[in-house]
């Protein structure tokens, strides 16, 4: 368990120092897992803040930055030998995280500077990864911190190795749920940049690094938006943007998540049999008439986060074959439709293994078929970035599926913009770890990017409702024109329209 960190006593720092250093071939790190102190390491800054200690995730011993007073250090170690390729640092890390400047990077490599900024993550250890490209036969690693009084990182088990990564902290998806943007730009909302030049929001994502985009489709929504219509004309938008398409079927005429699963109006009295018909021929027709319009999905969720089932009763958690036989009629209407698109299955509470393994046992037992694991993870309800990757790890072995966060998101502010109350509130800043800031909105945003990218076999990570600015009549309910929006203080954009420094964050990745 995760304690403040011990500077050793004279002896023990005697006996770590006088260990034998292991000898390594070029190419290799040497004393990668800090078991002789510091030695084949330098440090520069306050040396005072960069020592060994027991525990680490492997072995006897860890490498930890931490003083009572505010410090700055780098621990660094060339590797040389090297031929011209790229290669990837790997390591564990852990820290209590919202220091000023902490990461650990590649540097002299003859190419640029390549950095993972340090997450949040409490006492649970998380892999970092980053590459760089080789071209002068030699790379230092450098392990970073910059921090105030008390603030600490351990760090474990660093590699470096050659790897057909792109340089950085690759992912393949950066992308945004922007959902409610038709109705809200109905309703008066307008986007901006930072310094205030008024934008298309789809091309203002896109130009932030934003790939890809996510859309809801509801079944017959009372306002008639998220509907079929409503996604074709988003679409459009989005391929104008150069971005591709995850789409999100709730098979329902307003929200579905793990509360709630309503059946559409429409549905509400067919047998099973019609049921899963009306499934199979709702989602063909969406992703039918995406292709025809040329704007097929790359990915397509059959149901929005479906821990307890979809269409209750009939596909509730408990009557798990006729879940799996509604998850089998919509994943079949998406090869059929629209052949090149990956079918999803998307499940809440991204750190809850158990929970998961459960559920895909489940639907492999009963030959459901996906290609890939998507989970929500919101830090502030759903626990620990550390959590979250181990799951997402453990998942892409077990079921041999991609992964991704297909929803995630984190407050500005605690302040209110309009009458609706908001989610996030001063409860759940405290629970998430990060000021209600904008800063501490980027950090939280940058730390779930920089988790993910750690985690082999992951695609990406989507920000949901970056676009869900407080516009009067625009609220989150369909059927109630008065209801006011409770997500503003979440979106990516401040109270004066403009893009807040969050955004800019996806351009790293």
């Amino acid at each position: 368990m995760l304690r403040t960190p011990l500077v050793l006593t004279a002896a023990a720092a005697l006996l770590i120092a006088a260990a034998p250093a292991q000898a390594a071939p070029a190419g290799d790190v040497r004393n990668p897992g800090f078991e002789s102190g510091l030695t084949d390491w330098s440090e520069s800054g306050a040396r005072s803040a960069g020592f060994t200690e027991a525990g680490g995730y492997t072995g006897g011993y860890q490498l930890t930055h931490y003083a009572d007073t505010a410090y700055r250090i780098t621990t660094s170690q060339p590797v040389t030998g090297l031929k011209r390729g790229t290669y990837t640092l790997s390591l564990r890390v852990r820290s209590g995280g919202n220091q000023p400047s902490a990461y650990v990077g590649l540097n002299s490599c003859g190419s640029a500077e390549e950095r993972a900024a340090i997450p949040r993550t409490g006492a649970e250890w998380v892999r970092l990864a980053v590459t760089v490209k080789v071209t002068g036969g030699r790379c230092t690693i450098v392990l970073h911190s910059d921090a105030t009084a008390g603030q600490w990182t351990n760090f474990d088990d660093v590699t470096f190795a050659p790897t057909g990564t792109a340089p950085g902290t690759p992912l393949a998806l950066t992308g945004a749920d922007v959902s409610h943007v038709t109705k809200n730009e109905d309703h008066g909302a307008v986007y901006r940049t930072a310094a205030g030049q008024r934008r298309d929001p789809f091309r203002l994502l896109a130009d932030n690094g934003v790939n890809a985009i996510r859309l809801k489709v509801w079944v017959h929504p009372a306002d008639g938006y998220n509907d079929r219509e409503d996604v074709l004309a988003q679409a459009r938008r989005a391929k104008a943007a150069g971005q591709q398409l995850l789409i999100d079927f709730h098979y329902s005429d307003a929200w579905a998540d793990p509360g709630k699963q309503n059946k559409p109006a429409a549905w509400a009295a067919l047998n099973f049999a019609e049921l899963k018909q009306a499934v199979y021929d709702h989602t063909y027709r969406v992703l039918h008439d995406l292709r025809a319009q040329g704007t097929p999905a790359a990915m397509a969720q059959v149901g929005n986060e479906i821990n307890g089932g979809m269409l209750w009763p009939d596909g509730r958690w408990d009557n798990w074959d006729g879940l799996a036989a509604l998850l089998t009629a919509g994943s079949t209407a998406v090869t059929a439709a629209s052949p090149g698109t990956k079918v999803v299955l998307h499940l809440a509470e991204g750190g809850n293994n158990g929970g998961h393994r459960w559920w895909f046992d489940q639907a492999t037992a009963r030959d459901v078929p996906f290609d890939v694991i998507a989970v929500s993870h919101y830090v502030y309800w759903h626990g620990s970035l550390g959590a979250l990757q181990a799951n997402l790890m453990d998942l892409a072995a077990r079921y041999g599926k991609p992964v991704m966060v297909a929803e995630t998101a984190y407050g500005f502010t605690t302040a209110e913009n309009d009458h609706e109350t908001n989610i996030f509130n001063p409860a759940l800043a405290t629970a998430g770890g990060y000021p209600a800031t904008p800063r501490g909105q980027s950090d939280a945003l940058r730390d779930i990017l920089t988790v993910v990218a750690g985690v082999p076999n992951a695609l990406g990570v989507y920000y949901w409702e970056p676009t869900w600015t407080a516009a009067r009549g625009a609220g989150w309910d369909p059927a109630d024109p008065a209801s006011g929006d409770g997500w503003e203080n979440q979106a990516l954009f401040g109270y004066d329209d403009r893009a807040l420094p969050a955004l800019s964050v996806f351009k790293r990745f």
